[in-house]
């Protein structure tokens, strides 16, 4: 914005012969310094005592003999018209009115009016690098990732919250960990009893063959494939001498002072009865119903 200046408005007369006096105190004018105001013809007294507007900083006339500044319907004296902030004077430099009636250099507005940072506080000044997200402004050197304080600059990352993280930061932090190896799941992974796994953890811990989207079962905390679980950890039958794998047919199971059956393999060694879930007689590691132990 620029400002109006006027220099002194007095004049010096010497050559008009008839009267020409002071429109408010009727002194004759000539030979001495007047203003004309409104077409009126003033003498200076007059003029700083009646028609001298008021320097809106320091709130006294401005008188004839003073050079004047004015911007929408305000004055100053030359002096007068500083920045706020710093006081730099401003009759011929460029400044900003702000909406208190405050004038400001251009430097102190920018500071005034400018986007404040989200880390520092300070203004973000026109032309400094800095990082918009979210509608909220940091400088460069500001945004920074919340646990390793480290600047962001051109390096992707997450918010959690209103805080901040590099990709890095925020994969040790907050990502689940695998079950198997316990170092962080980027991507993908599977569930198994409420714990994560990535897929290539979840194989069987005697083959190693991957169990995602195959059958496969546990024991004591490790996961076997059917065949790995039936050759090298399910019991064996008393009876058919097969494992006991819990896999379909066979799923029951009965035990009795250290020996394991198959539900359906638990029948009297003489007529076949099942015996599940009934009283029976053990003979010779052998099991007979009662009536057919009678007969031995």
């Amino acid at each position: 914005m620029s400002a109006r200046k006027h220099g002194p408005r007095s004049y010096l007369t010497s050559t008009m012969t008839d009267r020409f006096d002071c429109y408010y105190c009727h002194d004759n004018l000539h030979g001495k310094k007047y203003v004309k105001k409104d077409e009126k013809h003033v003498c200076t007294k007059c003029f700083d005592k009646l028609c001298a507007n008021t320097c809106a900083e320091c709130r006294r006339p401005i008188g004839a003999d003073s050079k004047e500044l004015h911007h929408k319907n305000r004055y100053w004296h030359e002096d007068c018209f500083r920045c706020a902030k710093c006081y730099k004077p401003l009759a011929n430099e460029p400044f900003s009115a702000r909406d208190d009636g405050k004038i400001m250099c251009g430097k102190c507005g920018s500071r005034e009016d400018g986007n404040r940072c989200q880390g520092c506080y300070k203004v973000v000044m026109p032309g400094a690098q800095n990082v918009e997200y979210k509608n909220k402004v940091w400088h460069d050197e500001c945004f920074t990732c919340f646990e390793c304080k480290q600047p962001i600059r051109t390096q992707s990352f997450l918010a959690r919250g209103d805080d901040i993280y590099c990709a890095p930061c925020h994969e040790k932090k907050f990502a689940k960990k695998c079950f198997k190896c316990k170092q962080p799941i980027t991507s993908g992974g599977i569930s198994y009893q409420d714990q994560p796994w990535h897929s290539e953890c979840f194989v069987c811990e005697t083959c190693r063959k991957p169990l995602a989207g195959s059958r496969f079962t546990s024991h004591e905390d490790h996961v076997y494939c059917v065949d790995c679980y039936k050759t090298d950890v399910a019991k064996k039958c008393h009876g058919c001498k097969n494992p006991i794998t819990g896999f379909g047919h066979g799923t029951n199971v009965v035990n009795y002072e250290g020996f394991s059956w198959h539900e359906y393999c638990f029948t009297c060694k003489k007529c076949s009865l099942s015996l599940a879930n009934k009283r029976f007689v053990i003979n010779a590691e052998q099991i007979y119903c009662p009536d057919c132990a009678k007969k031995l």
